[in-house]
């Protein structure tokens, strides 16, 4: 497998949640959107974005309720906006398949890259240690995606103490996490994806 494709590898078990609708299209090959319900063992879903080729998947199709298995990368894209810009996440999609109604969930992602900054540690008002990280992880043709990660308890009291360009690898899941942010007079509900890791290994050395 090409290394670049092993860097970074994601494979989830969920339910469709929404039907297909257009992202773009590169040298004729368009792709479409949809987001993907992946239940957690408490229970809770994370629903997350997914991105896939008209090649993969009869577009036209509504598979709503439908289980699927995608392998594939999770991805980032900086959109600009008026006078900021605004980093946009999702999984990019290199196989997909139907499974059956009572297939089990499954969301589980390896990520291989370096630190972009040095990662902040804190503890959580109910005591909890955490993490924030930002991971630098190449693609092709001199592209990195720029993934946001959250590690916990030990993981996190370690990679607090690894600054900028720290080599890291780490599994985990991909999470979704809904925020109220103030725009205007207004206060919308935003939703914010990350990794949340439970296993790090530094490789720099």
């Amino acid at each position: 497998m090409n290394k670049l494709l092993e860097n970074n590898q994601v494979t989830l078990v969920g339910e469709i949640k929404t039907e297909f609708e257009f992202s773009h299209e590169v040298y004729g090959e368009k792709f479409y959107r949809f987001e993907l319900s992946v239940e957690r063992f408490s229970g809770t879903k994370d629903v997350l974005p997914v991105v896939v080729s008209e090649r993969l998947i009869d577009v036209k199709q509504n598979y709503t309720g439908e289980m699927m298995e995608i392998q594939g990368q999770f991805r980032s894209f900086n959109k600009h906006e008026e006078n900021h810009s605004r980093l946009l996440l999702f999984v990019f999609a290199r196989e997909a398949k139907f499974m059956d109604k009572d297939a089990l969930p499954v969301n589980q992602i390896l990520l291989d890259g370096f630190t972009c900054k040095k990662p902040v540690y804190r503890t959580t008002p109910n005591g909890r240690e955490i993490a924030d990280v930002l991971l630098a992880v190449n693609r092709s043709y001199g592209i990195s995606d720029y993934i946001p990660c959250i590690c916990w308890g030990r993981n996190a009291r370690y990679m607090g103490t690894c600054g900028t360009g720290t080599h890291i690898i780490l599994q985990g899941r991909i999470q979704s996490r809904e925020y109220n942010k103030k725009v205007g007079n207004q206060v919308e509900k935003k939703t914010a994806y990350e990794v949340s890791a439970y296993w790090v290994e530094d490789k720099t050395v």
